[in-house]
């Protein structure tokens, strides 16, 4: 265990201490689901180079820079966190991508880096984005340098002063046109991810008792996706009233019979995400509990017929929502009623443009994944939302993981 490890397990309390011991022994007898698991490889990597660079000549852009994140490690495999110190690659239309980084990193950013490059490291008393301007001059890029739509304002500003004839572009038309679209590669590590988390919901499901607190819960949760072996840090476990609340609420909380217990959890498997939500009672449901439940699980399956190859990716959330009106919610996104978006694009990250909401014009195209959760939520009582991701098949969705049928087989 690291020092930073360590303190932050010496800072837990003592409750979640000992909850999250009794949860590891409980999960003691549960097996690695990721025997099977094959990372992305190289012939991965190139074909993702391969399709930026055809998405830069398309659009007449020069380079490609992007920050530490989910992107670079997209496109070359590096694992890294943004400081103020500077660590980016600058992925050319032609030629080798360049990573740029302070000289005494340059150890550690190779460890991950899966991709042939030129890496170029700037010291403590060096500006790091003149050694960016030296890439760029030296593939002789001319045309627009995009930016990958997170990269931070001081970077593009310290571009723009050290190549101040270059004009600055949105990188998105060049990072989503190939991260919205997965590869069966990706699509697999997705599939591996959703399997572990219904299979620790199910663990979690047959050990709750009455009067566990949310983090009780999730302390159960947590044990058993490391016991399959993915990564996993914190999940969203509502109970009773709080289930009413999409993100939950501060107040106290326990598992009480006749109330709701919500579970909104994912996993990380090779970096890709799973993301879930099952709803259930603990006891027996009331008849409103039973109504809501059944709206909102037809709410899904609505979500999942609409979603076809070529729909307007907005008109799916419209789906919904016009029958979500006619049972006396909403309008629109008003309370009670759903008032968040249908579902997310998920995959390296667990929120990924796009997302299935009103207004969103993006086609649907093959190989697109989403979450489909159009949670129903009454203030002051309780909430019901279950979440399953879908890719896009050639013409119409497929579940990674298909959706309960009852309130009475929750899980």
């Amino acid at each position: 265990m690291g020092a930073a490890a360590a303190v932050a397990m010496a800072l837990r309390p003592g409750h979640l201490l000992a909850a999250e011991a009794h949860a590891k022994e409980l999960a003691s007898d549960l097996k690695p689901m990721t025997g099977d698991v094959k990372p992305i490889g190289k012939d991965e990597f190139a074909a993702r180079l391969a399709k930026a660079r055809t998405l830069m000549a398309k659009h007449d852009i020069g380079a490609l820079i992007v920050e530490p994140g989910s992107s670079l490690i997209y496109f070359t495999g590096i694992q890294w966190w943004r400081s103020e110190r500077v660590t980016a690659a600058v992925i050319p239309r032609e030629g080798e991508v360049g990573i740029v980084t302070p000289h005494f990193e340059e150890p550690s950013i190779r460890e991950s880096l899966a991709i042939p490059a030129d890496v170029r490291v700037w010291h403590e008393d060096q500006n790091p984005l003149e050694t960016v301007a030296g890439i760029l001059r030296d593939r002789k890029v001319t045309a627009a340098v995009a930016m990958e739509e997170t990269v931070r304002y001081f970077v593009m500003d310290g571009l723009r002063r050290a190549l101040p004839r270059v004009e600055i572009v949105n990188g998105a038309p060049i990072v989503r046109g190939c991260r919205m679209i997965k590869t069966a590669p990706e699509l697999a590590l997705m599939q591996k991810a959703n399997d572990i988390t219904l299979a620790a919901f199910r663990f979690a499901h047959g050990n709750i008792r009455a009067g566990m607190t949310p983090g009780e819960i999730d302390a159960m949760i947590a044990a058993a996706h490391r016991a399959y072996g993915a990564s996993y840090e914190e999940g969203l476990v509502l109970l009773g009233e709080a289930s009413a609340y999409p993100h939950g609420s501060h107040k106290p909380q326990h598992v009480r019979e006749g109330e709701v217990v919500l579970l909104d959890c994912g996993c990380d498997v090779h970096g890709y995400k799973s993301d879930i939500s099952r709803t259930f009672v603990f006891g027996e449901p009331t008849k409103e509990q039973r109504k809501v439940y059944e709206q909102m699980r037809q709410g899904q399956q609505i979500a999942f017929e609409t979603a076809l190859v070529g729909l307007e990716a907005g008109k799916v959330d419209d789906a919904v929502r016009s029958q979500y009106e006619k049972w006396g919610y909403g309008p629109g996104y008003k309370l009670p009623g759903t008032p968040h978006r249908t579902g997310h694009g998920i995959g390296l990250d667990g929120h990924e443009p796009v997302n299935f909401v009103h207004g969103e014009v993006t086609p649907l195209a093959e190989g697109m994944c989403f979450s489909d959760e159009p949670g129903i939520y009454l203030p002051g009582k309780f909430g019901i939302r279950l979440e399953d991701c879908l890719h896009m098949g050639p013409e119409k969705p497929v579940w990674f993981t298909v959706p309960p049928k009852s309130l009475d087989a929750p899980i």
